[in-house]
Formats: structure tokens, sequence, C-alpha cells
């Protein structure tokens, strides 16, 4: 799948990759240095291999070279493990050279290989030798226009379904994290009736494709249909999978490396901010719960976890991503009524990476776009 971009902005966009990942992440030096064990050869499946020997740490992140693959990659290689990146154009792989993030393959932890979404049997050679998968990449639209078509959903859809059965015919790979999207949990055909307290939406909702389809709301159901595809093609196989259901991403770059996304995120945007389900995620957060669920999946992880920790409830908020974004100003929504008729709740996830025991982060973690 990979992100479509033109050739023209790359030069502009490498430039503000570089300047955001050497932001500072707390102590001396940069934040994204690109470190790690040596070449690892994953165990075989079944074969009993300890979890936390280093033949078990070569994992394969498809999208590595977007903005959040390559904060999964950056949290992978902080928790010790060896990434492989499965890109998909040689564009790529210019784009990683001229970051110079890394040196020769596998001086610091770090391969690249060529991986077509679309082919099995180069999704099988990228694969060989991990023991996880964390499948982050997904389709955009290359006009910069719409963000997302129909038929990038049934690409999408597909691709995943391939993904999936890559990882279960690949005898080391043991698990696969699956990145979907909020929007697969949150549009419904019938709304219930007003209560006195807000209806809950967790990672037990899904989002009615026949209602996407009436509404035009590709992404989302590109979203929704890719991760049933997946559960689908993993059902009743050698294979663990969780999922990973983040809000629209944000952070340190995101207006320019994740503008088109992040634009057919929005498409709905004020019926989401009426009902309460217009929520962000910081990347690094979303990075940081990818690898933590990954590293549960020998225990209790399992499922879908949903991902966010702002909720954006007031049209200014709203304005302020549509300027990050570059977008024309729209007509604000008008004031609620009454209070939203949902609330989201990521106590699953929270619980999994934090000792607060909370349904919202919205009370001790700032908003910060750009």
């Amino acid at each position: 799948m990979g992100v479509l971009r033109s050739t023209q902005s790359m030069a502009a966009e490498v430039e503000e990759m570089r300047a955001a990942l050497l932001l500072g992440a707390g102590g001396p030096g940069p934040a994204w240095r690109w470190r790690g064990g040596g070449a690892a050869a994953a165990g075989k499946r079944g074969a009993g291999a300890d979890e936390g020997a280093a033949e078990a740490r070569a994992v394969c992140v498809t999208g590595g070279i977007s903005f959040l693959g390559l904060a999964v990659v950056d949290r992978l290689l902080r928790h010790g493990y060896s990434v492989r990146l499965a890109l998909e154009t040689q564009e790529d792989l210019d784009k990683l050279r001229e970051m110079d993030l890394f040196g020769e393959n596998g001086r610091d932890g770090v391969w690249t290989i060529m991986a077509n979404v679309m082919d099995p049997e180069s999704l099988h050679r990228a694969f060989d030798g991990c023991v996880g998968v964390f499948h982050t990449s997904s389709l955009v639209d290359p006009g910069g226009i719409s963000g997302y078509t129909k038929h990038m959903a049934t690409l999408e859809a597909k691709a995943a379904e391939q993904v999936v059965e890559a990882c279960v015919r690949t005898e080391s790979v043991r698990k696969c994290v699956f990145t979907s999207s909020l929007l697969a949990c949150v549009w419904r055909q019938s709304y219930p009736h007003r209560h006195r307290f807000p209806a809950t939406v967790d990672e037990s909702c899904w989002s009615d494709e026949t209602f996407c389809r009436e509404k035009k709301l590709w992404f989302a159901l590109g979203k929704t249909m890719a991760e049933k595809a997946a559960w689908r093609a993993a059902r009743g196989r050698d294979l663990k999978l969780v999922t990973v259901c983040p809000a629209l991403v944000t952070g340190p770059g995101f207006r320019r490396r994740n503008s088109t996304p992040s634009i057919a995120y929005l498409k709905g945007a004020h019926t989401m901010l009426a009902e309460g389900l217009l929520a962000t995620a910081d990347v690094e957060r979303v990075a940081e719960a990818h690898v933590r669920v990954y590293e549960a999946m020998g225990g209790t992880a399992g499922g879908r976890y949903i991902c966010y920790d702002h909720v954006v409830r007031r049209a200014e908020e709203f304005a302020e991503l549509e300027r990050q974004l570059g977008l024309r100003p729209r007509a604000p929504p008008p004031p609620a009524a009454a209070p939203p008729s949902f609330e989201l709740c990521n106590r699953k996830l929270a619980r999994l990476v934090s000792s607060r025991r909370r349904c919202t982060h919205d009370a001790y973690l700032p908003v910060a776009y750009d």
C-alpha cells in the first residue's frame, strides 16, 4: 500500500521529516537515533524459542517511511528490536538515504527490503525470518485532494488480507499488530435516543459499512473493511493478531507528512464533533501503544485497542486543526443543543500501557497539533 507522494515535494518533506525526528524526547542527543542489535534470525513458530532471546527480536514494519511507520520503528529500536523496513518504492528508499538516519543496512539494527502488499511472494520474502509484523501502511489519494476514494477502500481490504495471509504462510511469524483506525468504530446507521448519560464507544463497536457508503465516508469504509478482512484471514490460523485503532494521528510535522490521510479522516468531522467522537492521538503515543500491545500478546493482550489522547470538544479546536492542515475555513458547526450522544473509551489500552485506570487521558494530556 504505501503513501503515494509527488516527487516535487520530496526535498521539502525530507527536511521537515529530519527536523521532526531530531526533536528531543528527553535526555541528550536526537530522539530518533537508529540503534539496535545486529542481525537476528527468528525462531520457528512453535519451536519454543525464548521470546527474550536475540533471535526472537526481529520484526518487520510495512509503511516504515510513513509518519506513523517511522515512529513505530523508532519505538521498536528503543525497546531493543531489530527492524526490517518493507518499502514499496525506490522513492521511499531514496528518502531514507537522504534523511541519513542510518548507514549501511543492518549497521544500526535497521534493514530495508522492497515489498508490494499486493504481491504475496514479496511479502513472504519480507517477513521471512521475522517473528512479528507491524502493518502500518495505508492508501491515500496521489492527487492529494480527496484523500481517499471508494476504489482505495476495496484495495486496502485486499491488501489487509494479503498481509495476514503472508504472515500465516511465513513460518517464523507468530504475531501481527495491524493498524486500523478509530473511524472503524464510530460511524453508525442509527443513533440511540439521548439519555441522561452518553453511550460508550469502545473497541467492541464497529462502523456500519452501509452507512459509510451512503455518506461517501470512503476512508472510514476502507479502514473498517480492511480490519474485518484481517480478522477473517486470521481466524482459526496459527497467528496471533491484534488491531490498534488510533484517532487522527498528530504530532510534529503531521501537517506536511500526514496531511492527505488527515484530510480524509476529517470528512464528516462536524458530525463527529457534535457527537463527541472527534479525537486526536499523538504519533509518539500511538507508536508506543503498538509496541506495548505487541509485547503483551504473549499474555493477556488480544482483540482491538482504541487509541486516543484528546477529544476535540470545541469548534475553536476544530478550526485550528483545519488551519494546521491548510484547509479552507468552513462554516463552524452550530452550537450543540444538547450534550454529545457518545463518549469515547480507551480503558482497555490504558490498563495495558499504564497503571492509571481511567477511561480517558484528557485530564493530564495537553493537546499539541504541530
